[in-house]
């Protein structure tokens, strides 16, 4: 079983009329139905609202066999986020965060509420900002003490922040604790790498931390995985049909840490250390796939396992073609 623990908010995604359509969304949710639209036995660890955003995400995780793991659900309202949606494509944020229902939770409800084998804990995105650090550093520490891999996005969103250096400090804080680190090209600017190398990104993350392997999204260009003993790089496919990239990110880490669990590699920190060179190139086509599929989507629909795979192939089959011509 793979935990899940973070935000689940309403995005009000801007329209090309000027309107506004809500999706629900959330990194840590997005990655959720992704995760267990791969396959993997999956809970979502926070509080719902009892508003009819949250029934309608509590809907979603029933239809996507996603296991709620909190005992009721909040009276605080759904969060929400307002999203414009620029001419390439890519979204920009603005957060209603104060007393919401996602947030409406303790170190120990949430400890409370781990699964009984729980493989993995996934967090990122908004759980990070320093005034949960309450809250989730007991919970990381707890996981890490069950013997659970921590899984964690970075996704930084400098909008959330009153004080940005104590945002980022504290996102670095959480990445430290984690095995499994997935930062974007957006989040490197943030944490002051936008002009490193992958070989600079991994010595500033490895540096002093728990972390094994390393997830870097170069948005519609490149990805890579990078270990302690091994790099693999990948470009992302060419002549996608674009819709938006609301939630390629979460999609992306979704085929990542599904592909790893299929295969019997998440056992611990010195197994996923030790991922060969086949097994991350594999890791890291699925998960581009899975990301790929998505952006050809309205808001966040992540892709099952069976369309990853599907996809795969048909990319392999594109590839060779043009090797070949």
């Amino acid at each position: 079983m793979i935990a899940t623990l973070g935000e689940a908010l309403v995005d009000m995604i801007e329209q090309p009329d000027g309107r506004f359509q809500a999706c629900l969304g959330g990194s840590v949710f997005n990655f959720a139905i992704g995760l267990a639209r791969q396959g993997v036995p999956t809970t979502y660890l926070n509080p719902l609202s009892t508003d009819k955003f949250g029934a309608r995400f509590a809907a979603l995780l029933r239809a996507s066999d996603v296991l709620p793991a909190a005992r009721a659900p909040s009276p605080r309202p759904t969060s929400l986020a307002i999203v414009s949606i620029d001419a390439g494509g890519a979204p920009t944020y603005a957060f209603h965060r104060e007393r919401v229902a996602d947030r409406d939770v303790s170190a120990a409800s949430l400890i409370d509420s781990f699964p009984p084998e729980m493989a993995l804990l996934h967090t990122g995105g908004l759980a990070l900002v320093p005034e949960d650090g309450a809250t989730l550093g007991p919970a990381l520490r707890a996981a890490a003490e069950r013997g659970a891999l921590i899984s964690i996005d970075a996704n930084l969103r400098p909008l959330v922040a009153d004080d940005l250096p104590r945002y980022v400090d504290a996102v670095r804080q959480a990445l430290r604790q984690a095995h499994i680190v997935k930062v974007s090209d957006e989040d490197l600017e943030v944490l002051g790498l936008g002009a490193a190398s992958l070989e600079q990104v991994a010595e500033a993350l490895f540096h002093e931390s728990s972390v094994r392997l390393i997830a870097v999204t170069r948005g519609g260009r490149a990805a890579a995985l990078v270990s302690r003993g091994c790099v693999v790089e990948l470009p992302t496919p060419d002549g996608l049909a674009l819709v938006d990239t609301v939630g390629a990110g979460d999609s992306f880490q979704a085929g990542l840490i599904g592909y790893l669990f299929r295969n019997g590699v998440l056992t611990g920190a010195s197994a996923l250390g030790d991922l060969g060179r086949e097994t991350l190139l594999g890791a890291l086509a699925h998960a581009i796939c899975a990301a790929s599929i998505n952006v050809t989507r309205a808001g966040c629909d992540p892709a099952t396992w069976d369309e990853t795979l599907r996809f795969g192939v048909e990319w392999q089959r594109r590839a060779r073609a043009v090797v070949e011509a």
